[in-house]
Formats: C-alpha cells, sequence, structure tokens
C-alpha cells in the first residue's frame, strides 16, 4: 500500500430513506412502507437527528476531503419534507465542507402522495432529481404495483423542469411482464419528450425475496428483449443522448455520484442499511449500517456493521467491476492510485484480454472492447 494516498480519491455521501407509501412487488430495496401512507413529523425528525450523530462518526473518514457528490436514495425520499433536507444539509456542512459544485441527487417519486413542489428542493440545495417512473403505460405501472399514473410520471418530469431543475434523470425499466416492442418504444419517448436529460434504462430483473420472485410473472421472449434492447439504443442516440454506462444515458453531464462508484471512488454511507466505501492509509474497507429503521433508530449513532477491509487478491475484481462498466472504462492510473496496487499486477490478464479482443489495447486507459461489453462476466472472471 505503499502507492497509496486516500486524500488523493473523490469522496462522495450516500444518504438512505428507508420509507416508501408502498412496497413494490420487484422491488428487492432496503424499503419499508409507512403507516398510513404518511412520515410523521416527529420520524422525519428523529430520523434526520440520528443522520447527523451518524455522520459525526464519520467525519475522520473523510481525512480532509470535500464531499464532491451526494445521493439520497430510498425507499422513496421524496417522503422526507423540503424543511427537513434544509437542516439536514445545514448540519452536514458545519461539518464537513461541500465542494462550491457539489452534485447532490434526490430520488423522487411521480406520485402526488410522495413528494412536496420540486421548487423546495431546489431550495433546500438539491441540484438534480431522479424521477423513479418505471413506465408510462398505466397497466404496467399496476402491474409494478406504482401507485403513480401515467399522466402524474409526465407531469412530475415537466413539473421538475419548470421549477428550474436543469438535470432530472428517469428510471425506465424494458423487459416488463407483457410488454411489447412499441410500449417500450413509447416509455422512451414520453421520458425524452417530457425533458429528462439524463436516462437510467435497464431491464427487469426477478431477485429473490421479492413477490415477482414469489409469483413468476411472464416476461418478454429472448429475441423481443433484444429487438428492445437495439431499438431503443438507437432511439435514444438519435436524440442526441450518450450511452456512457450499461444501462445509463446522458444528454448532459453524467451523474458524479454514480461516475465516483464506477471509478472506484470512496462514499460515506448514513441511514438505515446504507453501504459505505473508504480508504485508508493501511487499506480499502466497506461498511453498512443496520437495515431495520427500528434498529437503526434504537441505538445512535448507528454503528459501522461489516467493517471489512478488501482482500489485496480480491481488489483486480472489486476494481474492474465497476470500472468496465463505463463504456469509456477509466484511466490507467486510476488502477494504482484507488487501490493501492501496482499495475504490473495485472498485467499479464489485461494482456491476455488484449490479445481475445476483449479489452482495447491503449496504455493509457483500462475499457472494454465492444465485444468485451457483450461479455463482460466473461471478462470479470478473468480477475477472480
Amino acid at each position: 500500500m505503499s502507492l497509496f494516498n486516500p486524500q488523493n480519491i473523490p469522496l462522495s455521501l450516500y444518504i438512505h430513506m428507508p420509507w416508501c407509501v408502498r412496497k413494490c412487488p420487484y422491488c428487492d430495496f432496503n424499503s419499508h412502507a409507512v403507516p398510513d401512507g404518511k412520515l410523521s413529523l416527529d420520524l422525519e425528525q428523529e430520523y434526520l437527528q440520528a443522520l447527523v450523530a451518524d455522520f459525526d462518526t464519520q467525519i475522520e473518514w473523510a481525512q480532509g476531503r470535500e464531499i464532491q457528490s451526494v445521493f439520497i436514495g430510498g425507499g422513496t425520499p421524496s417522503l422526507i419534507s423540503a424543511a427537513g433536507y434544509q437542516w439536514l444539509f445545514t448540519e452536514l456542512k458545519q461539518r464537513l465542507n461541500f465542494a462550491a459544485d457539489c452534485e447532490i441527487t434526490l430520488e423522487a417519486n411521480p406520485g402526488t402522495l410522495e413528494h412536496q413542489p420540486f421548487a423546495d428542493y431546489l431550495q433546500a440545495g438539491i441540484n438534480r432529481l431522479s424521477i423513479g417512473v418505471q413506465s408510462f403505460d398505466n397497466e404496467h405501472l399496476q402491474r409494478l404495483g406504482r401507485i403513480h399514473s401515467s399522466d402524474n410520471a409526465q407531469k412530475a418530469i415537466q413539473q421538475a423542469r419548470q421549477a428550474g431543475f436543469e438535470r432530472v434523470n428517469v428510471d425506465l425499466m424494458h423487459g416488463l411482464p407483457q410488454q411489447t416492442l412499441e410500449q417500450a418504444l413509447l416509455d422512451l419517448r414520453l421520458a425524452v419528450e417530457c425533458g429528462a436529460t439524463h436516462v437510467s434504462w435497464y431491464q427487469l430483473t426477478i431477485e429473490p425475496n421479492t413477490v415477482f420472485f414469489r409469483t413468476q410473472p411472464i416476461l418478454p421472449e429472448e429475441d423481443l428483449l433484444l429487438e428492445i434492447q437495439q431499438q431503443g439504443e438507437q432511439y435514444l442516440k438519435a436524440q442526441g443522448f450518450i450511452n456512457y454506462e450499461v444501462s445509463a444515458w446522458r444528454k448532459e453531464l453524467p451523474s458524479r455520484h454514480n461516475l465516483n462508484y464506477w471509478q472506484f471512488g470512496d462514499y460515506l454511507a448514513i441511514g438505515a442499511g446504507a453501504h459505505g466505501k473508504v480508504s485508508q492509509p493501511d487499506g480499502i474497507y466497506r461498511f453498512q449500517k443496520s437495515r431495520m429503521p427500528k434498529d437503526y433508530l434504537a441505538k445512535v449513532p448507528a454503528p459501522a456493521l461489516q467493517w471489512q477491509r478488501i482482500d489485496d487478491e480480491d481488489m483486480p475484481f472489486e476494481f474492474m467491476m465497476n470500472a468496465l462498466r463505463l463504456n469509456e472504462g477509466v484511466p490507467s492510473e486510476f488502477y494504482q492510485q484507488r487501490t493501492g496496487l501496482p499495475l504490473s499486477s495485472i498485467a499479464a490478464t489485461v494482456e491476455k484480454l488484449q490479445q481475445q479482443q476483449l479489452l482495447i489495447e491503449d496504455p493509457e486507459r483500462l475499457a472494454c472492447t465492444e465485444k468485451g461489453h457483450l461479455f463482460l462476466n466473461s471478462v470479470l472472471e478473468e480477475f477472480l
């Protein structure tokens, strides 16, 4: 680790808000339905104070670095009031410097019960929205257990832009039960026409511990899934979107926060079930917080659970699993800077994959070829 200086590694902050109005049948995130679909002010304040106490325990891990980006995920983070966020960021910024151009993203759902006027969040310091639309088709929304309508979703994107948000991501899924090609393409068209500047477009996967895993809905055939993928990509490219990561498309700046994950940067993590990664002089550590909100609130500040150093032999896979998701990969120097290991330690594997035309032949970059992206899992296995 002699090559390693954690202060040169960018630092982000992840904040988890664990509540939502109703749990969706495909969701395997750490989310919990609130009683009566509304978060009480007392519970909101108790949780926000616990977040600040949690943050206090992690300040030393920053080692003097500024926070470059913040992502507030959930659950449904827009259930927390804008005034609550205003208070939270005032408290956090008194404890650690935030970069002047810090990107602060809030995940919001389009249902009218699930957010305040968007201008209020903008005033609280949030400068990027990620709206969980998933589909603009009312029947698909019903099957997905979403509580918003197509009309709600379209209006939410338009209202966010009208409120002054210049950066609006829209989350969309394809390969939905009984979805046709036309329906999948219409979802993309409506997102773009309503004003999305960034689209996260990913295929529905059935995860364990979800309702869909138990009920096993019928998904489109492989041929149709391929057709949806190909025509969807053609449409987004024609609209001026750049595909910079497996499922991320941008018409503006890339998501700085997600980019930091993929480039093996560091991130503090506060909130129930939040996962963090921090580089210390003696190595790189992962940790997480108590998953259940009641457990998280029962012991304030919440301790870091499963504090675990990433072993040197696991580092190549950990690094590449993130970096090779990016279409352009990462500068080769990042490997040494962000793992503390010499690039020469993986040179033989890299050379083998270059000979197989799975990695590009560029000494300055670590990136997959087009063929490599098609066989990404096989490429990653070489680093195990």
